[in-house]
């Protein structure tokens, strides 16, 4: 289906009832593109996703899957797609092997090739030797294997991920993160939302940012990044924090914020070789030793922040807060 988009949205809309969810967002996603879909609680994001996946209707507007559209021809829509929710979907009392081949059976795929296929993806990700062995056993980075592992089982063409790192420990984010973009380098189409700006900043060809229901931003994350020229910042620790040394850091000519960030400071302007100057005759009249100097760039956060309102690690505690109600 070569000039086909894998994703395409063209006004789309979601009211529920008087409220704009969504608000006539459009964009388009290559097939085999890793595209990473932000946002805010609320921001439209989920209802999207639950649109373009076939959930939930559109109010107005088209969504289609590899040329297919996702009302008129939801069947077809769906059978390329594999959708891999942030709340686990497997069921901890089967086996490995009996969840592949259940999702195989409601996919509709032949037994024999569901089989074939739960081997192939139970290999691949090396869990052939446990596909015996009930999931609830398994630990969160093994379990969220096996529901990337069942959302392929219909060889799909889109994958939709959402928030497959969340919870894991640093291995198995690793892990996780090598597996889908080794799906990705093989042609296959992810759309991943996620929360951790650094992951969307290293795995994703290009992100959108919605907001309020609407697009704010569509672009390469570098390109993103370089589009805020007055994020750059200088981030300085030193051996010993002196009283007062923040006030004297933000009162420089050239720095418009301090921010505290563990044991570092970060000094924020719009002009880096000047800042640099003027903190270094200031560590030279005080005496002060720094042990790390660096100048940093903006980041995929600072992008989320100003275009949103939202610091991200407000917005991940917000998250937490509201599964727990």
């Amino acid at each position: 289906m070569s000039g086909v988009k894998a994703i395409e949205a063209r006004g789309l809309t979601k009211y529920y009832g008087d409220f704009l969810a969504v608000d006539h967002i459009s964009f388009e996603v290559e097939q085999g593109e890793l595209f990473g879909f932000l946002g805010p609680n609320g921001a439209g994001k989920t209802t999207t996703i639950r649109m373009l996946t076939g959930v939930s209707t559109p109010t107005e507007g088209t969504a289609s899957i590899m040329g297919y559209d996702i009302v008129r021809q939801s069947v077809e829509a769906k059978s390329l797609m594999g959708i891999v929710p942030d709340i686990s979907n497997i069921y901890d009392e089967l086996s490995a092997w009996e969840n592949l081949i259940f999702t195989g059976k409601l996919y509709g795929v032949p037994k024999a090739e569901r089989e074939r296929r739960a081997e192939s993806l139970l290999r691949r990700f090396n869990l052939y030797d446990r596909r015996r062995d009930k999931v609830g056993e398994f630990s969160r980075g093994m379990k969220r294997k096996v529901c990337i592992a069942m959302a392929l089982i219909n060889d799909s063409k889109v994958l939709f991920l959402d928030e497959p790192t969340a919870g894991l420990d640093v291995k198995s984010v690793r892990g996780i993160r090598r597996l889908v973009q080794g799906l990705n380098d093989e042609g296959l189409t992810v759309f991943l939302t996620t929360h951790n700006m650094e992951e969307a900043s290293q795995m994703c060809d290009r992100v959108a940012i919605i907001n309020r229901g609407r697009i704010a931003a569509i672009d390469t994350p570098e390109r993103l990044k370089r589009a805020m020229r007055t994020s750059q910042s200088i981030e300085v620790a030193f051996r010993a924090v002196r009283p007062g040394i923040q006030e004297e850091l933000a009162a420089l000519p050239s720095v418009r914020e301090v921010q505290k960030r563990g044991d570092k400071l970060r000094l924020l302007t719009e002009n880096p070789p000047r800042a640099l100057r003027e903190l270094w005759r200031l560590i030279e009249a005080r005496g002060l030793e720094p042990i790390t100097l660096n100048t940093l760039g903006p980041s995929l956060e600072d992008v989320f922040l100003q275009l949103t309102g939202v610091e991200m690690a407000a917005e991940v505690i917000h998250r937490r807060r509201g599964r727990r109600a």
